[in-house]
């Protein structure tokens, strides 16, 4: 991690943590259909099986756990095609495609600006807003970038990894990928 965003999550903060009353979903399957035919895309059963898992994960969820739940109902589907159909949807600004270093690409239904919380031992990510307007780079440190966007990952132990004790040993991407295992609930935290 960059030292200037290492710097930037050990700031104090004096703000606590609040838990927002919504959860921003996927569009619904039918505007997800109609959507992909005005692209030009075709809409398959198993796409049309990928819109309503989304539809109903208000998570982050990575590839794999999509493929896990859609496979449950179309044992037959690839992974390449819940892959392609989360690029398209990614693609077509429906979904936001994330790295947080959980070892697998997030995609997140939020579109709306905010910054993420990462379990570093159970890979859980929650969505944060946080004020980041007075987070700059400096001119002379921007190496002739042009900045566009902000994201802010707030690495750390989430309340039930917490709660569970200090003895266990954070986790390897490749753990958090077991499409077996049921992910934890997500929440929506505001600042």
């Amino acid at each position: 991690m960059p030292g200037f965003l290492r710097w930037i999550s050990r700031v104090p903060t004096q703000q606590s943590l609040q838990i927002a009353g919504s959860v921003i979903s996927v569009k619904s399957p039918a505007e997800l259909t109609e959507l992909f035919r005005a692209q030009g895309l075709k809409v398959t059963p198993q796409r049309q099986c990928i819109f309503r898992v989304l539809h109903d994960n208000p998570q982050h969820p990575t590839a794999e756990s999509v493929y896990a739940d859609v496979s449950r109902e179309m044992p037959t589907i690839s992974l390449r095609t819940v892959y392609q159909t989360l690029n398209d949807l990614a693609s077509m600004g429906e979904l936001v495609q994330l790295d947080l270093g959980t070892g697998s690409a997030r995609f997140d239904p939020n579109l709306d600006a905010h910054h993420h919380l990462v379990c570093d031992r159970c890979g859980r990510v929650l969505d944060v807003k946080v004020d980041a307007s007075a987070v700059q780079v400096p001119a002379a440190g921007r190496q002739g970038f042009t900045i566009d966007t902000t994201q802010i990952v707030f690495r750390g132990t989430c309340a039930t990894c917490a709660a569970a004790g200090t003895e266990t040993e954070p986790i390897t991407p490749i753990d958090r990928i077991n499409p077996n295992q049921q992910p934890q609930q997500e929440e929506h935290i505001h600042a």
